[in-house]
């Protein structure tokens, strides 16, 4: 089960290509049930399913209005039932005015309009950790968490004067590290991961994915030509890269 946003979204659809493309002539379902998305291959007792969640932690509707609970996990009971979790969050984090999906956040009894999003995250994650020791047994269950994606909205971060996003990138970056540095999320999710007690695998991504600055739907994205998205990434691209790393994880433990 992919646990997260559009970005496990890009993960979850990258995967069940794969598995069909290994198996064309299985039979398959495919449903969602609001939040939850199965791909399933019956004869061989398989199914692929995402639930969007893109915080990890609740957002609940009350009189004042939509409250982010930073120490909240309402949906766990579901995340329990699965053989293998892969956990995502990081981008709805950065929304603001009409686009963000909440109102007020609320850490422990205090209730605010706003807070430093970097500190709310890594609150957020540290309840999710919380969660991982208190109700995973890694005998039956096996936790990744997909590393922060990055996006390439901003030619600077690649040392490159000539364009201002990816739109029209071509070719990936030919060199071993990303001038921009690692994203400050993926800093907070390195620290809070080593104080998780179960076993948590790291879904290395971060690094290999910002050379990749040719690798969006940018024009194509979002409906055509309406927008650029250079967030999510095309298919077949970069998300098969990472579920490559999911299956060697797999595989060696």
């Amino acid at each position: 089960m992919f646990v997260g946003d559009s970005l496990g979204l890009n993960q979850w659809q990258s995967l069940t290509c794969l598995i069909h493309t290994a198996v064309p002539q299985a039979k398959y379902t495919s449903q969602r049930i609001e939040g939850l998305s199965i791909f399933s291959f019956p004869e061989y007792g398989v199914s692929i399913m995402l639930l969007r969640n893109a915080f990890l932690v609740d957002i609940v509707n009350e009189k004042r209005g939509r409250v982010l609970k930073l120490n909240s996990i309402g949906s766990g009971q579901l995340w329990r039932r699965v053989d293998v979790l892969i956990f995502d969050t990081w981008h709805w984090w950065l929304l603001i005015d009409r686009k963000q999906p909440w109102d007020y956040v609320q850490d422990n009894n205090l209730i605010r309009r706003d807070m430093n999003r970097t500190v709310a995250y890594e609150k957020a994650l540290r309840t999710w950790a919380r969660w991982v020791n208190f109700n995973i047994d890694p005998a039956k269950t096996k936790v990744f968490f997909q590393g922060v994606s990055p996006d390439h909205m901003d030619s600077r971060d690649w040392w490159d004067t000539t364009a201002k996003t990816c739109r029209g990138e071509t070719k990936p970056l030919l060199s071993k590290e990303y001038p921009g540095g690692l994203p400050p999320a993926q800093v907070v999710l390195n620290k809070v991961l080593r104080s998780v007690s179960k076993r948590v695998h790291l879904l290395d991504i971060t690094g290999l994915s910002q050379l990749r600055k040719d690798g969006h739907p940018s024009a194509f994205g979002y409906g055509g030509q309406r927008g650029n998205d250079c967030t999510h990434w095309c298919l077949p691209g970069v998300p098969d890269t990472w579920n490559e790393l999911l299956f060697a994880s797999l595989i060696q433990s």
